[in-house]
């Protein structure tokens, strides 16, 4: 066993405010941009316990955990029935809902990130994000649903049920396959929280006789599955995870095993999201998490660059549709890019900030790349995580530097620097952002790197495309509780 003591937190207590807006003995830590700068100490008042507290790790807190051996990788996964390849893929972005639109945005370093207009954000501190305009739910939701559902689901479905077209899965195609061999895993981090907030609001100022009836199915997390399923009548594993920002990764790499346990022929899956909204960006402000870059919001989100100050909030939802190569090659359908492995971890550190010895992170790299059966060595492209935050940024790139000794034919980018977080969704978007760098050779840039960190010595592709040959991808995404995920695609080779 080996232990590692890294940097803890400060030990910060958290404590609802009472009716008269005072904090009960409390250690209140101000934050900016999830890194502390300013701690209070606010007395205790007797014995009241009218909130909930919440301690961090102690200082010098000491991390066993085991060493990963020094081993060569294991070979790549075989057999066809349990190798997962893509045959299909489907989004909905603040660049519409065409994969080739989208990535050709990309490519041409355009920024999505414009101000809010959905709502009156005028009185908030924080007044842009990578909002959807103009989305359309045509074809895909009739509008009786559409006008009901919230806008999670909506992107959710709609990703979907191109994705399945991509894969030639249409309805006329699914109508002749054994759909209980078919699942879905479509996450999301928030859930539909404009029918939660709605069904908040009506209870407040109208009693409970006038919630909708939709109030709690809109709202629950695992609505875009279900709804999924049921509009396409897939009986296969059908659930969603919510791991904040990791989420769609995780769905992922459920996934994958659901097919290589032979459980699925056919998986869709991906992540969903909906926050751009007063009670999701408030909710945000409040963590002190946003660039509050408001007078240039097509600058705000900048991975790396020493004047970063927070991330910007996006939306969307990214899809995949996962297959065991098997039943891809049996159905003649188009072979994208191949699903090789992945892993999850825990920080178990803090609520929001990472390790800053970034142990969760590297060991979740690694990890990945053991189940994947793949070489440190044999990485050249990361689509990192790159949230734009003061300490996540850097978190995560000392542990890419721990895991790849040699960097020098890696490169890595960040796809949020122009959409923004799309938080559960974000894996989603960023995996089909990899897979299209797979087939493209064409790297999309980071952009507003205007003043790198210096501490960043792997070439992030700044501000204009490179081309670039991929031979193993990596997907990372990382969420609020210290949950890791990594993904690994490389190019399909029979």
């Amino acid at each position: 066993m080996a232990g590692i003591a890294g940097p803890c937190s400060s030990g910060v207590l958290f404590r609802a405010r009472e009716a008269g807006g005072s904090i009960n003995g409390a250690s209140m830590a101000r934050f900016d941009g999830l890194r502390q700068v300013e701690s209070t100490h606010m007395p205790v008042s007797g014995n009241k316990s009218n909130g909930f507290a919440f301690t961090s790790a102690p200082k010098c807190r000491t991390i066993k955990a085991m060493a990963s051996p020094t081993v060569s990788a294991p070979k790549r996964e075989k057999d066809p029935k349990k190798r997962t390849v893509i045959t299909g893929m489907g989004l909905v972005s603040v660049f519409g809902s065409e994969i080739d639109t989208f990535y050709n945005k990309l490519l041409e370093g355009e920024s999505g990130i414009t101000l809010i207009d959905r709502f009156d954000a005028s009185n908030f501190s924080v007044r842009f994000a990578g909002q959807i305009r103009d989305f359309s739910s045509k074809g895909y939701i009739d509008g009786k649903n559409d006008r009901r559902l919230d806008d999670c689901w909506r992107y959710g479905i709609v990703a979907g049920k191109k994705a399945l077209e991509d894969a030639n899965l249409g309805p006329q195609v699914l109508e002749t396959m054994d759909r209980t061999r078919i699942g879905v895993i479509v996450g999301t981090g928030m859930g539909g929280l404009t029918a939660f907030s709605a069904g908040v609001e009506s209870l407040i100022q109208k009693g409970y006789k006038k919630i909708s009836p939709f109030f709690i199915p809109y709202s629950i997390t695992n609505m875009g599955s279900a709804l999924l399923a049921i509009d396409t009548g897939l009986m296969g594993p059908n659930y969603s995870i919510s791991t904040a920002c990791a989420t769609a990764n995780y769905c992922f790499y459920a996934a994958a095993n659901h097919i290589g346990r032979g459980e699925a022929d056919i998986m869709v899956v991906g992540g969903t999201e909906a926050a751009v909204m007063p009670t999701g960006v408030g909710g945000f402000i409040a963590c002190r998490a946003l660039s509050q870059r408001n007078d240039e919001p097509h600058r705000a989100s900048r991975p790396w660059d020493k004047d970063r100050d927070g991330f910007v909030m996006g939306e969307g939802a990214g899809v995949l549709v996962m297959e065991s190569l098997e039943s891809a090659l049996n159905r003649g359908a188009p072979i994208i890019a191949e699903y090789l492995g992945g892993a999850v971890t825990c920080d178990a550190h803090h609520m929001t900030d990472p390790r800053s010895d970034g142990l969760g992170v590297s060991s979740c790299i690694t990890k990945s790349l053991e189940d994947a059966g793949v070489s440190p060595e044999e990485v050249n492209y990361v689509n990192a995580h790159a949230t734009s935050t003061l300490a996540g940024d850097l978190a995560e790139f000392s542990a890419i530097k721990k895991v790849f000794k040699d960097t020098s034919e890696i490169k890595i980018n960040g796809t949020k620097s122009m959409i923004g977080h799309g938080l559960g969704a974000a894996g989603g978007l960023e995996a089909i952002a990899t897979i299209k760098a797979i087939n493209t050779g064409w790297l999309h840039p980071t952009i507003n790197q205007d003043n790198l960190e210096p501490a960043v010595t792997i070439d992030t592709v700044p501000n204009v495309k490179k081309q670039h040959e991929v031979n193993v991808a990596i997907s990372n995404s990382f969420g609020f509780g210290g949950h890791n995920s990594v993904v690994v695609f490389a190019p399909f080779s029979p």
